[in-house]
Formats: C-alpha cells, structure tokens, sequence
C-alpha cells in the first residue's frame, strides 16, 4: 500500500473539515545528518521541474553563455518553468536568435502560455500556439545549444543516452548522494528525462546548491555559484509573476524551485540547511501555506519572506463573491531528529 503519509494542510469550509492534503518532508545539515522529517523522509518522488537548475548545469560548466553572447536573463530562463509572459517570450526569443536555434528542433510540442492573462490575449488575436510558450522551452533552448556548440547531434538530445542527459544524470548523482544506478528514470511532460529520489536527497541536492562550498568539484562549484545568483537576481525569470519560486527568490538567502505533482525544494544559505516536501496529491495550491509553516516552525528570522508568503496563499478562502467561507490551515509540526 502507498504510503501517504502525514496530513500538512487542512481546508476548512464552514467549520467542517473539506479536503485535507497529506505528504512526506525532510530537513537536513550540512554534516549529512537529517534535522526533521514529517512522514517518511525516504519516499521517492519524480523531481519534476525542480531537477532544473541542475540540468541548467552542463551548459554553464561548457561556456555556453558566453559562447552565444547570452544576458543573465537568458541564462536564468534555462532553469525555468516560466509561464510565457512578455519579458520571458522577449528572451526566449532573444536567445533564439543569439544561438541560430530554431523551435522545430524542440521535442516539446506547440501549446500556449500557462499564464491566462498571456494566454487570453493571444487566442482573443488568433495566434497560434508555439513551443516557445511551453513552460520548459528555455531549457531545451540550454540544450541545444550545448549540443550545438559542442557538434553533438540534436535530433536525440532529449533521449536518457544522449551526452547531455548522461552529463545531467551524473550531476544528480553527485549533488544528491544518490548512485546513478538507483535513480530511478521517467519521462517528464516535455520529454526530457525525470528523476525519481528519496525526499531526504533531494533536500541534500538542495543544501548543495544553497551552500555550493559543499561541492568538491570546482567547476561544479562555480556553476552553481552563477547560477544560484542569477535565480536570486532575476526571480521572475524562474516562474512568472504571483508565484511562489519569485517569492521566495527574492530573499536572497533563498535558493527554490518545484516542480509538477507536489514536489517543492528550497535551500536556505545561513542556516545551511536543505529541505523538500511532496504533496501527495500533486496539487500546488499549498506550497506557500507549507513553506511559511516551515518557515516559523523553524523561526526563520526574515519575517518580510513569511509575509509575502501568506499574501500569496492567504488563509481564507473567499468564494467567487468575496466573502469569507472557509480556511486552510498548516497542520504538521516538524518531527526533530537533531537540531
């Protein structure tokens, strides 16, 4: 039987009690040990989006931006899961043209924004869909353009065998602490490779990309160092507007990304300290709530960061009216194991 592990948010209509979301968490230090756990900090789940920064890597450690010419915006938007507004279409295409990339060479497919108000405006136009708008375009476009640059074939880049996609699997490995044997491989909704870890590596990949002095690998190090940077600089770049990765980006002790069905990591620089969760039931509607929860219980003292938090993902749910029917409420507390 699945394990589903501990309920961490409750929504509340009225007074009765509606839905309830369970799921696994896991705190750890700098020194490999486990700090707190809620529910089984060894489940494995698909890393989804979330693997992005690392599969950002390989481009950065083999001077692809500076190769193309690339801005900081542009480099940022190949850990993105962006919702196709403006400025992220902007560089796209910007990108587009610096690297001779063309969208038929993508494996995702044509679709349009995630963002509806970007999304509206180009069906109310009659604009067809384009595999730019895809969320994961800028880091196929990261790809590519290594493969390009290195003469590698890019028909297959997407493919588990491919260069690239071994070079990012090996990354994984290292930075989570997982042998490559046991990572276990999907297909993500873009195509490209999808890794499957325990909750307790993926916030141990998370700390590493936070406190980059963790990794051995100098050229590693230096990758992670820029990149992590620029995600803090250019928040908006990672997601859109109104989401939880800029939220968080934007306290720059912060290093964050989710990914699709639930998963969301974040590492967190002075307190040297990694942590991912997994909602059970895919939904990423409680992210914020979650975070901010984790946030107090473990008296993380930016409270500006916990405040935007909380006006993201309020605690009451109003209906399509405006008025008050019902709230959500954080119901873990942290299970210390050391501290």
């Amino acid at each position: 039987m699945v394990d589903l592990g501990k309920v961490l948010v409750e929504e509340y209509r009225g007074n009765w009690l509606e839905c309830a979301y369970t799921g696994h968490m896991a705190g750890v230090n700098e020194h490999g040990e486990t700090l707190f756990t809620v529910g089984d900090e060894n489940y494995v789940s698909f890393m989804r989006s979330s693997s992005k920064p690392v599969q950002a890597l390989p481009a950065l450690m083999a001077g692809v931006p500076e190769h193309y010419g690339l801005s900081d915006e542009e480099i940022v938007l190949m850990t993105a899961s962006h919702r196709a507004q403006k400025f992220h279409v902007e560089a796209l295409e910007s990108f587009m043209r610096k690297t001779g990339i063309s969208e038929t060479q993508f494996v995702c497919k044509p679709t349009y924004p995630l963002n509806g108000a970007a999304r509206d405006e180009l069906i109310a136009h009659g604009e067809p869909a384009r595999s730019i708008y895809h969320n994961c375009s800028g880091k196929h476009l990261g790809v590519l353009g290594l493969c390009k640059m290195k003469g590698w074939p890019t028909d297959n880049y997407a493919e588990p065998d491919h260069p690239v996609q071994q070079q990012v699997l090996s990354l994984m490995s290292a930075l989570s602490d997982v042998p490559v044997e046991k990572i276990r491989l999907g297909t993500d909704g873009c195509g490209f490779p999808v890794y499957a870890l325990p909750i307790r590596n993926i916030a141990t990949l998370y700390l590493r990309l936070a406190c980059p002095d963790l990794i051995p690998d100098e050229t590693v190090r230096a990758a992670v160092i820029r990149l992590t940077t620029l995600m803090n600089r250019y928040p908006f770049y990672v997601s859109g507007t109104q989401l939880i990765c800029p939220t968080l980006l934007q306290d720059d002790n912060i290093v964050a990304k989710g990914g699709a069905k639930g998963i969301y990591c974040f590492g967190l620089r002075k307190e040297r300290m990694g942590i991912a969760f997994k909602v059970m039931d895919g939904s990423e509607d409680q992210w914020p709530l979650i975070v901010a929860h984790i946030l107090k219980e473990i008296q993380y003292p930016n409270a500006e960061t916990i405040e935007r938090l909380r006006q993201l993902s309020p605690p009451e749910t109003k209906n399509d009216n405006g008025r008050v029917v019902g709230m959500r409420e954080a119901k873990f507390k942290l299970q210390w194991v050391t501290k």
